[in-house]
């Protein structure tokens, strides 16, 4: 009898272990992908798609100029909302390779085609522009979430500087005559 009772209450724990293993228990977060720059990147509703990066030393001219601690990166987007009704796009951040992260700047002061840090966007429309980083020089991946913040996924951001032709005035001060 007391080995009935024993292998009846042995049975009863590995029967409770096994449900409480099996069970969905509903706190799950759903898998964090990253994107490539290009693709299109759908979080909940909102529909991002990352063209292009572009390193900066400063912005602005002259004395007024915008001078960062690290460098500024700009980074062009657009989200489109796939609702009907109006929904708020979260604040963006940048992670490099070690964990570091750097928060989106809210100061758009210069910048060329800024996209705004605080965005609402009416139903079916798109915000787009450039979201503003100070960061040091390094290959980043780009955090956007939902409307509500609780999903998120990552895009991929190359390290990488454009080679730009500078104008050059000719030296001696003389003009070609045609």
């Amino acid at each position: 009898m007391r080995q009935l009772r024993f292998l009846l209450l042995l049975a009863a724990v590995a029967a409770a272990f096994l449900l409480s293993s099996c069970g969905d228990s509903g706190d799950k977060a759903p898998p964090v992908r990253t994107y490539n720059m290009g693709e299109k990147t759908t979080v909940g509703h909102i529909v991002y798609v990352v063209f292009e990066s572009q390193w900066l030393t400063h912005i602005g001219q002259g004395a007024d100029a915008r001078v960062p601690q690290h460098r500024f990166l700009l980074v062009r987007l657009s989200a489109s909302n796939s609702l009907s009704t109006d929904i708020i796009v979260p604040n963006f951040s940048i992670e490099d390779d070690s964990g570091n992260t750097y928060p989106e700047l809210s100061s758009g002061e210069d910048v060329p085609h800024y996209i705004g840090y605080l965005r609402s966007v009416k139903g079916t429309d798109t915000a787009d522009g450039n979201a503003i980083f100070d960061a040091p020089p390094r290959h980043y991946k780009m955090k956007i979430t939902d409307e509500t913040g609780e999903r998120a996924a990552f895009i991929d951001i190359p390290l990488n500087f454009a080679s730009e032709t500078p104008d050059v005035p000719q030296m001696g001060g003389k003009e070609k005559k045609k």
